[in-house]
């Protein structure tokens, strides 16, 4: 698996329009993509700091463009040739995500594993009950 759009909020919301076209999802996209349209209004309204959203990978382009004219930071990593992962939100937390150079979630550390859960806004109590029946084998609950 391998990384296959990074994108930026960098680019002045004035320049966005010429870097992105506007794409009009056609309705069985558009169907396909209502829980990413509603990942997006939580994240600009401060309920989420980072989204992790799995979709087709014939909605990439759409989603990227939404992205890049939202101005929103963003991590898109292919999990098959049918699907992707697509990290979203701020700018720090999207970093954090790129840091760990890691694809495959399946294939984080027990503690990239812990700081994508608190990054995503899980449970704590929970994150560090998964994070210790990782490294010991043995249930915490």
């Amino acid at each position: 698996m391998q990384i296959i759009s990074i994108g930026t909020s960098y680019i002045p919301r004035d320049n966005l329009t010429f870097q992105s076209k506007r794409l009009i999802p056609t309705t069985q996209q558009w169907n396909e993509l209502r829980v990413f349209t509603h990942h997006i209004y939580e994240y600009k309204k401060g309920l989420r700091n980072l989204i992790l959203t799995t979709e087709k990978n014939t909605n990439r382009e759409v989603i990227e463009n939404r992205l890049k004219r939202e101005g929103i930071d963003y991590l898109i990593q292919e999990v098959d040739e049918h699907k992707i992962n697509v990290f979203f939100g701020n700018h720090n937390c999207v970093k954090v995500i790129k840091s760990f150079n890691q694809p495959k979630l399946n294939e984080y550390t027990p503690e990239q594993d812990f700081i994508l859960g608190t990054l995503l806004g899980y449970d704590k109590i929970q994150g560090c009950q998964r994070y210790l029946k990782k490294i010991t084998g043995r249930n915490y609950w």
